[in-house]
């Protein structure tokens, strides 16, 4: 299975505008958001991807993991970061950190996956990461990080 990797950020009037905007540039704003948990299932292929939007699927169920952070102070910045780690057999974790700076965030990951690996019997690779970061100057800011696993139909 392929798992996708999307990334996006936006803003808005209001915090839901903002979010929108970045699920929109993600390509992920045309589906019904189903959040999942972190367990990467085997064979799993993790891809980032751009735009998977696709007009015969609005309305889908999307099962996805994701990361968001929405930032309404301006100056502050809004970080959000999936982390992962599989094994050679494709299985692993996923983990999601929201915060306000990209450093926050990356440790973050790197500290709940190096704790998670610790009572499990598997043997994981190396400890990946992606982050999205967005500054709000004015208006709301959401920053995202998505992985998606698949549309549905209803």
């Amino acid at each position: 299975m392929k798992i996708k990797l999307m990334i996006g950020k936006g803003e808005g009037p209001n915090e839901l505008a903002a979010f929108d905007a970045a699920l929109f540039d993600a390509g992920i704003a045309n589906y019904n958001l189903i959040i999942l948990s972190s367990i990467i299932p085997e064979k799993a292929i993790i891809e980032l991807k751009k735009n998977i939007s696709n007009i015969k699927e609005h309305g889908n169920k999307l099962y996805v993991v994701l990361s968001k952070r929405i930032e309404t102070k301006p100056g502050k910045e809004a970080w959000a970061c999936l982390g992962w780690v599989q094994n050679k057999s494709g299985r692993g974790l996923f983990v999601e950190h929201h915060g306000s700076s990209e450093k926050e965030v990356v440790k973050a990951a790197r500290e709940s996956l190096t704790n998670m690996m610790k009572y499990r019997a598997e043997k994981y690779g190396k400890i990946k990461t992606k982050t999205m970061g967005i500054k709000c100057n004015k208006t709301p800011v959401c920053s995202l990080v998505c992985a998606v696993y698949k549309s549905e139909k209803w």
